[in-house]
């Protein structure tokens, strides 16, 4: 749908929404593209571009997920869009459709007329939507429930005008070469049916994928391997995949968890080898395949198993100057703020105040001057 075509299917959209009180909505906030929520543009020496600033809505889904009718915080889709807008924030990556039944649109906007809707107040605050971590079928096979519900989710990711639909999940769980044959096998195909579709499927990745796969040595009392040639098992997904079908997103937090936890392996011969995953490298090497990150920051803490505590993007000690000066293709990745643990019982406002604390460190990387 072209956008003068699409625009005029707002006011029809917004008039067909659930009624409920939208406190301070305002025309579109959005800034030059490539100046900060400040005005500033710094020119070539930012690391992450204006236009590329954004934020997966998990990390303030307490806000998404509050009443209106009983706080005078932002609530609800249409508001967070109008807060984030203000913090500078250009994209949004969604975790879901839901929201509080009492906000605009009711409970739930994952439909074809809620998508219409939130489009409608991405355009508003001058917001992209870039992705969602939603519905991947489980079963494999695919059954045809499953087919028809992921069709609809790519048609629902088309009408906000997203470029990436995905999950927040590893393709498997296991350890086995053999369970990652048949992910690469699920995601080889649905990645070809978004691909018709204009969408790029990606899979989000914690810290247990870039383990050590078990590809050898003596067998199990269940013919399983028990040792590992020295890949990690997303890297070999990386390479028994089709590039032009699947796609991934880095969550650069857990990816530094799995430096910490994942550093030696047992070779095929039995013997201790040691292998330092690299993050930057992985991606470096991969570059066009990571076209999302989730830009997730933490504090060095060796005895919480982890070696990491998570804390508000751009205050930890991850060194995010270095990661994106070497992945380059700045214009290419779009990083997303995270924190897990923004959202507080005792604190309602802590999520946004979070995301605008994440959203000022993410405009102020420079490249280091020489």
């Amino acid at each position: 749908m072209g956008r003068r075509r699409f625009l005029s299917t707002c006011t029809a959209a917004a008039t067909a929404a659930i009624a409920a009180p939208v406190l301070g909505a305002s025309p579109a906030l959005a800034a030059p593209a490539q100046k900060d929520s400040r005005g500033h543009d710094h020119g070539g020496d930012v690391l992450v571009p204006a236009h590329k600033r954004g934020i997966i809505l998990y990390t303030v889904r307490d806000a998404t997920g509050r009443d209106p009718l009983a706080s005078d915080l932002p609530s609800g889709f249409r508001e967070v869009f109008r807060e984030l807008s203000r913090y500078g924030y250009r994209q949004v990556e969604f975790a879901g459709y839901g929201q509080h039944a009492n906000a605009p649109g009711g409970a739930s906007l994952e439909s074809v007329q809620g998508a219409r809707l939130l489009r409608c107040w991405l355009e508003d605050y001058g917001l992209r939507a870039q992705g969602n971590h939603g519905f991947i079928p489980p079963s494999w096979p695919l059954t045809k429930t499953d087919l028809d519900t992921f069709k609809k989710h790519l048609e629902i990711a088309n009408i906000l005008g997203m470029a990436h639909m995905g999950t927040g999940g590893d393709p498997t769980g296991s350890s086995y070469r053999a369970d990652w044959d048949v992910a690469a096998d699920k995601w080889n195909t649905l990645g070809e049916i978004a691909r018709r579709e204009g969408i790029k499927l990606y899979t989000h990745n914690h810290d247990a994928a870039y383990g050590f796969l078990l590809d050898g040595g003596p067998l199990d009392d269940q013919g399983r391997p028990t040792r590992s040639s020295g890949i990690r098992k997303l890297e070999y997904f990386l390479k028994v995949t089709d590039p032009k079908a699947v796609w991934l997103e880095m969550d650069i937090f857990w990816a530094h968890v799995a430096q910490y936890k994942f550093h030696t392996y047992t070779a095929h011969d039995g013997t201790q080898r040691e292998n330092v995953f690299d993050p930057a490298a992985l991606v470096a090497r991969h570059n066009k395949r990571y076209p999302l990150f989730h830009a997730k920051d933490g504090t060095v803490n060796t005895s919480n198993g982890m070696g990491y505590d998570m804390v508000p993007f751009g205050t930890g000690d991850i060194d995010y100057r270095t990661f994106f000066t070497r992945i380059g293709h700045r214009t290419y990745h779009n990083p997303m703020v995270e924190q897990d643990n923004a959202p507080s019982s005792t604190d309602a406002g802590q999520s946004l105040r979070f995301a605008k604390i994440g959203y000022d460190n993410m405009a102020g990387l420079r490249k280091r001057r020489r």
